[in-house]
C-alpha cells in the first residue's frame, strides 16, 4: 500500500501528538519512513481505507491504541543482547552490593528493567544473577520488569522464546535455565519466578522504591529532550546511593544536570549514583 492511498502527512502528524500526549513517546522526523510505514501497514491490516478511519479507531479503542503501539515499538531482541552490560552487572554491579550491604540484618538487592519489552532482558538479569553464588542465599532478590505494552508484558510472562533468542548463550546455559517447547524454548519456572513483570508508562511511574540498580536500554531513543530529562530524574531518584544505571550503547545522558559519575568497564558505560561506601571500584574499572 502507498502513502497516498492511506495516510497524508497531517494524518500522521495526528498520530503522533495521540501517541505523545498519551505516552510520551515521541516519533520525531528521524523516524519519519519507519514510522509512515508502520502505520500504513496497521492500516492495511485491518482493512481500512484511510488514516483517518485509524485515528477513529484508535481514538474510541484502548485495544486498538495499544494495537498500534504496539506494531510501532516492535523490535528484534534475545537474551544478552549486549553481553557487556551484563559483564558489569556481574563483575561490577554485584560485588558493590554484596560488599555493601553484606552485614544489613535484611539484605535485599532490587533490580529494575525498565522498557522490558517482551522479557529477554529481565530474565538475561535473573539468569545473571542465578550464576551469582554470592547472592545464592541469605538474600532478598527482586527484578521488577516493566514496559507500555501490555501485549509484551503478556509474551514475557509466557516466557516462550524461538531458539534463535537464546543465540547468545552457551550450551550449558541453555540446558540449565530453559525447557524445550517444541521449536521454540521455555524459561523454567525457578527464573521466571525472580521476574515481577508490570505494564507500565515510564512518564507517568509511581514510585517504586529505593533501587541498586536499573537497566533501561533502548528505550529514552523514544522520548523528547524534555521527557528523557523527566524519566532520568525518576531513575535518579530511585537509586540507592551507590546504585547504577545502564543504556543501551547509542544512548546518553546529554546535558542533564544530575551527579551521576560515569564509569566505564570494558566497553559498557555505567551511571552511577554518588554516595554508598564504593569499596570495589578502582581507576581501570576492575575489582
Amino acid at each position: 500500500m502507498t502513502k497516498s492511498l492511506a495516510i497524508v502527512d497531517c494524518e500522521l502528524d495526528d498520530f503522533r501528538a495521540l501517541i505523545e500526549q498519551r505516552s510520551g513517546i515521541c516519533f520525531d522526523s528521524s523516524r519519519e519512513r519507519f514510522f509512515s510505514t508502520r502505520v500504513g501497514e496497521h492500516i492495511k491490516e485491518k482493512s481500512l481505507a484511510s488514516g483517518t478511519d485509524l485515528l477513529r479507531l484508535v481514538r474510541s479503542s484502548n485495544l486498538e491504541y495499544e494495537a498500534l503501539l504496539q506494531r510501532l515499538l516492535t523490535q528484534e531482541t534475545s537474551f544478552f543482547r549486549y553481553p557487556s552490560a551484563y559483564e558489569a552487572l556481574k563483575k561490577r554491579v554485584l560485588p558493590e552490593v554484596n560488599a555493601r550491604k553484606f552485614w544489613s540484618p535484611q539484605r535485599s538487592l532490587r533490580i529494575w528493567s525498565a522498557g522490558c519489552s517482551t522479557g529477554e532482558e529481565p530474565y538475561s538479569i535473573a539468569i545473571t544473577l542465578a550464576g551469582s553464588p554470592s547472592f545464592s542465599m541469605g538474600w532478598n532478590t527482586e527484578i521488577l520488569a516493566t514496559d507500555i505494552s501490555r501485549q509484551a508484558i503478556s509474551r514475557a510472562i509466557q516466557a516462550v522464546y524461538p531458539r534463535r533468542s537464546v543465540a547468545n548463550l552457551t550450551p550449558q546455559q541453555v540446558d540449565a535455565y530453559f525447557n524445550p517447547a517444541g521449536d521454540q524454548v521455555e524459561v523454567k519456572a525457578g527464573i521466571r519466578s525472580k521476574v515481577s513483570f508490570v505494564a507500565m508508562n515510564l512518564v507517568q511511574c509511581p514510585y517504586l522504591g529505593r533501587l541498586d540498580c536499573i537497566f533501561c536500554m533502548n528505550v529514552l531513543i523514544y522520548f523528547s529532550g524534555e521527557r528523557r530529562e523527566q524519566v532520568i530524574r525518576t531513575f535518579y531518584d530511585s537509586l540507592e546511593p551507590g546504585g547504577y544505571l545502564l543504556l543501551g550503547h547509542s544512548e546518553s545522558l546529554g546535558n542533564i544536570p544530575l551527579r551521576f559519575e560515569k564509569i566505564v568497564f570494558d566497553d559498557c558505560l555505567l551511571y552511577r549514583k554518588p554516595g554508598g561506601e564504593n569499596i570495589l571500584s578502582d581507576p581501570g574499572g576492575q575489582w
